[in-house]
């Protein structure tokens, strides 16, 4: 007698597949305000700088006290080489983020040569990506979030939409993403559907 092939289960089944969703204002401040609740000082300035770095998970978690930091102070503009692409990439630190910096260096007694964040293990210096998306995956669960449709990209993503919703400036976002070409920037915050259907809902017929 031939035995019957349990049937196979796609592995995306269940699972949102696509680009991860950027988070909105409201949702920003509801993580922002728990995180200062709980007095989380390591979450709460990696979670404002994640926001106004605008970096890939590899490039922010490796972000030392001297990369953002002079002498005293934290600094206000700063800039990177992406480990993607090997180009430069400017970010500013905000003032809500330059408080949460300072508090985290204080708190762990950094040296300007130490990494910001640093690992949870013997093994690693900083904190890995794998960790990183623990982390944020408790971040958004935390407010209510369906933790699949938000991921590390979703830090890099917000903050760029939220200035494209405004500004409508798409190279100057390419720009703080670090993008070498428009097309890669229009696609990833998705706009030609976005402006598309925002045209298409005011023309009547």
């Amino acid at each position: 007698m031939k035995v019957q092939n349990s049937p196979k289960i796609a592995w995306n089944k269940n699972k949102l597949i696509g680009q991860k969703l950027p988070l909105k204002p409201e949702q920003i401040w509801s993580i922002r305000v728990r995180l200062e609740m709980q007095n989380n000082i390591r979450d709460l300035a990696l979670f404002n700088l994640a926001l106004d770095a605008k970096l890939r998970a590899c490039d922010l978690l490796k972000l030392t006290v001297r990369d953002i930091s002079r002498g005293e102070g934290i600094l206000s503009r700063t800039q990177v080489i992406q480990q993607k692409t090997k180009r430069p990439v400017q970010f500013e630190i905000t003032k809500k983020t330059k408080v949460s910096l300072q508090s985290l260096i204080d708190h762990e007694k950094l040296t300007s040569h130490d990494y910001l964040f640093k690992g949870q293990s013997i093994r690693t210096e900083h904190l890995s990506t794998r960790q990183y998306s623990r982390i944020v995956d408790d971040w958004v669960t935390s407010i209510g979030l369906d933790k699949s449709a938000y991921g590390t990209h979703s830090m890099r993503r917000t903050k760029a939409s939220i200035i494209y919703k405004k500004t409508k400036n798409l190279r100057a976002v390419q720009i703080l993403l670090g993008h070498t070409k428009l097309e890669s920037t229009v696609r990833y915050l998705g706009v030609e559907v976005d402006d598309a259907l925002e045209i298409s809902e005011h023309i009547e017929i």
